[in-house]
C-alpha cells in the first residue's frame, strides 16, 4: 500500500506498465503524489536487483 492511500503499489506498476501517464494518475487519484510515484518505482528497481532469476545450469 502507497502510505495515507488505499492503493497497492501494483495497481499503480500495473497503470503504468498499461501506458498510463503521471499527469492521469495524479488527476485520478488524489491522495497520489509524483514522490508517491517515484517512490513505487524505486521499490521495483529494488525488487529487479534484489530477486534475480539466474539460469539453472544443464
Amino acid at each position: 500500500m502507497i502510505r495515507g492511500t488505499h492503493l497497492a503499489v501494483e495497481l499503480i506498476l500495473e497503470l503504468l506498465a498499461a501506458g498510463e501517464s503521471e499527469s492521469n494518475l495524479l488527476a485520478n487519484y488524489p491522495g497520489l503524489t509524483r514522490e508517491d510515484i517515484l517512490a513505487c518505482l524505486s521499490y521495483t528497481s529494488y525488487l529487479a536487483h534484489e530477486y534475480k532469476a539466474l539460469p539453472i545450469p544443464a
